[in-house]
């Protein structure tokens, strides 16, 4: 299911027009204002009950290998965004 799949299943779902749906889906997943990604930006997170946590971690600094020459080469530490799937979604797909 793609972003255009689920405005339509969502419009379809509740009843609202598929320009509703989008925004809805839009104010929730966008990448530069949503809700989520901005709470993740103040390193905040958001608790769905049943269906999961998103959080922003910290990875730490690194060490690793260029694949290519082998060489050894310093990873930089960063905040990568995670997703973990609640009991309720767990068991729903069993």
């Amino acid at each position: 299911m793609n972003k255009s799949d689920l405005v339509d299943a969502l419009a379809q779902h509740t009843g609202m027009t598929k320009a509703d749906a989008g925004r809805a889906v839009d104010a929730l997943f966008s990448p530069d204002t949503g809700i989520i990604a901005r709470t993740l930006r103040m390193d905040g997170r958001v608790q769905i009950t049943g269906f999961g946590t998103f959080e922003a971690k910290q990875r730490k600094a690194r060490t690793g290998r260029n694949p290519r020459t082998g060489q050894t080469i310093r990873i930089a530490a960063t905040k990568t965004p995670s997703f973990r799937a609640g009991k309720g979604l767990k068991d729903g797909i069993k």
